[in-house]
């Protein structure tokens, strides 16, 4: 039976961690999604015999991730920007072998060491593929805690459709805020075989060999090719996008996360001035809802991008409308949040002033 609880962000995403039959978490404390880890070790183990380890760094944590994802269970790990920066070569490395597993970021102010404050300048890095080479992950990103929950069984289910690790993108703000949250019920660990995992031989296959090392190039060609693929089956299969007041909208602001919040009530408040405003939240990152920016374009005059970052999304959007319709920016750095009335004097002054109405 579903619950109903009043929950910080981080929490919710643990307590959905359990939930969803989570096999192991390995971590390491960073503000500010030290709950996390927190909340797993209290509560995990003695629920459900879910693993739960502080590893000695995050570079460790990412490669025990990697030798557990090996066995098909359900792997995950969490951290904050420095933290995910740590993590990069062995995320590389788990795309390239193709392992299911769930990477939280909850994004905080930077470059550097930067604050604790929430940011979303981890985009590019999340989005664009933040390690080497030619890899992509699906990007949740989540906009209040009940959501910070609902997205860890989601990813869970993506990173098994399609062997691949999952982010879900979120920042300091939502894994500290304190909503209420619809539990779901509590699910199994399973114990379920497909054939790739490393678990033993049995007689009847070939040995399993999970790795990202191949030294010829023709096979690295081959893996490549394949992984791309599988990357072209997400872009049209799980593009997941959130629209608001757009069917009669002149203009359209967009942002993602926390921020997608704070826009949906600039736009409130410009309709309440008689300005026709719509918002174009994406979900996923990766995939990115490219359609949906293309087609708005043909019926608004302007988009807003918002973030809190120097300007990250803003080239998605761009790329999305192909020159249709202006696309103008205002953004927040360093672990500041804009403020409805900001992002509404933006709209004014960068988009509508000047403009025949």
């Amino acid at each position: 039976m579903s619950k109903l609880k009043l929950m910080k962000g981080n929490e919710a995403l643990a307590e959905a961690a359990i939930r969803a039959g989570c096999d192991a978490y390995f971590g390491y404390p960073i503000t500010p999604q030290s709950e996390v880890l927190e909340y797993l070790s209290r509560e995990a183990n003695k629920r459900t015999g879910m693993t739960v380890l502080q590893a000695e760094s995050e570079i460790a944590s990412i490669n025990m991730v990697y030798g557990a994802a090996g066995t098909g269970k359900k792997i995950m790990t969490s951290s904050s920007s420095p933290g995910i920066s740590l993590m990069q070569e062995g995320i590389s490395y788990i795309a390239c072998a193709e392992l299911p597993c769930l990477i939280v970021n909850v994004n905080r102010g930077g470059p550097g060491l930067g604050t604790i404050q929430p940011a979303q300048s981890d985009y590019f890095q999340s989005v664009k593929g933040g390690g080497h080479g030619d890899y992509r992950l699906i990007v949740l990103a989540p906009s209040t805690v009940q959501e910070m929950s609902d997205f860890v069984k989601l990813a869970f289910e993506l990173a098994f459709k399609y062997r691949n690790p999952i982010m879900i993108l979120t920042d300091g703000a939502l894994g500290q805020m304190m909503e209420k949250v619809e539990l779901f019920e509590q699910q199994p660990r399973e114990d379920i075989i497909t054939g790739w995992e490393t678990i033993g031989k049995p007689e009847d296959r070939p040995s399993n060999v999970i790795t990202s090392l191949h030294i010829k190039p023709d096979k690295m060609e081959e893996i490549n090719i394949h992984l791309q693929e599988k990357y072209k089956k997400m872009e049209e299969n799980e593009v997941r996008v959130e629209t608001i007041d757009c069917d009669d909208a002149d203009y359209i602001i967009t942002g993602y996360g926390l921020v997608a919040r704070i826009c949906t009530k600039a736009a409130q408040l410009a309709r309440d001035k008689g300005l026709k405003v719509g918002v174009i939240r994406p979900i996923t990152l990766f995939p990115f809802p490219y359609k949906t920016y293309f087609d708005i374009a043909d019926n608004v005059k302007g988009i807003l991008d918002v973030e809190m970052n120097a300007g990250q999304m803003i080239e998605d959007v761009r790329l999305a409308v192909n020159g249709k319709i202006p696309i103008e920016f205002y953004g927040r750095m360093g672990g500041m949040v804009p403020t409805p009335e900001e992002i509404l004097e933006a709209l004014e002054t960068k988009l509508i002033g000047g403009k025949d109405e």
